[in-house]
């Protein structure tokens, strides 16, 4: 999978892409980023990628011409003669729409990501009209630009690439992950049944480790016994406390049984006593 990223500062994504699992993927030659200066598309001795909006008002826009020559140095079609389940571009702006899992996954299956990183009061409207495909907000603040929220994107939609994680599970038994219908992992990992249940959409569960006591905090009887139908049963009701908690609004679109929904019914009772 290839990412390319339009931005005025190239040099900010030396580090992040630098570590971890993304650093594996780029050597394995699983996911390929490059990076492109928004100031190489311009013609004037300032490299100027900015000017003053029309109608007044406070910053300034990113211009409509700089943005359209690097996408022709990409080879990127206007969206409306564009295949856009295989090449999709996204604009990062306040004002898009919320990035969650469930469109990083949809990002997951293109062969080619174009990022264009907003900045200032954002950019030219005909520009967005013309090859952004949908824009994206990592969440309901402004930030100085969009190099922050490109670093957030890729990370997220990188780590869906098939062969990317040492454990495909990994990305379906996680906060937001799958339903059980639709996990597609092996039910065994290493010889031990498979516990949990799939998030569907929830948050995650709790989770321990060695040692079993940790300055006069144990862990909970029922990881320790050794009876996977009642992990799974504490797993979950432990999913629905954290989301009850945390991110209640999660619950109108998660995947509840009637027992989650029992379960959800003592939680808040016990909330309100």
């Amino acid at each position: 999978m290839r990412f390319d990223i339009i931005t005025i500062f190239p040099d900010f994504f030396a580090g992040p892409f630098d570590y971890g699992i993304l650093k594996r993927a780029r050597t394995t030659g699983l996911v390929q980023i490059e990076t492109h200066d928004l100031r190489s598309f311009t013609h004037d001795r300032h490299r100027t990628v900015d000017d003053r909006p029309f109608g007044g008002g406070e910053g300034m826009v990113l211009k409509a011409q700089p943005i359209y020559e690097a996408m022709q140095s990409l080879n990127i079609s206007p969206k409306i003669s564009r295949d856009r389940s295989k090449e999709t571009v996204i604009l990062l702006s306040a004002q898009g729409q919320p990035f969650t899992q469930s469109v990083a996954h949809e990002l997951s299956a293109t062969e080619r990501v174009v990022i264009l990183c907003g900045r200032y009061e954002g950019v030219d409207e005909r520009v967005n009209e013309l090859f952004c495909d949908r824009e994206i907000s990592i969440g309901d603040y402004v930030l100085s630009g969009g190099e922050l929220a490109a670093a957030v994107v890729l990370d997220a939609v990188m780590r869906l690439v098939p062969g990317v994680l040492g454990n495909e599970a990994s990305s379906e038994f996680e906060s937001f992950g799958a339903g059980d219908a639709a996990i597609t992992s092996s039910v065994d990992v290493e010889g031990v049944p498979r516990s949990q249940h799939g998030a569907g959409g929830l948050l995650d569960y709790p989770h321990y480790t060695r040692p079993a006591e940790f300055r006069g905090a144990a862990v909970p009887d029922v990881l320790m016994g050794g009876d996977h139908a009642a992990v799974r049963k504490w797993r979950r009701e432990q999913q629905l406390r954290k989301t009850l908690r945390n991110r209640p609004d999660l619950l109108e679109g998660a995947a509840l049984s009637d027992w989650d929904r029992k379960v959800l019914e003592r939680l808040r009772a016990e909330m309100l006593s």
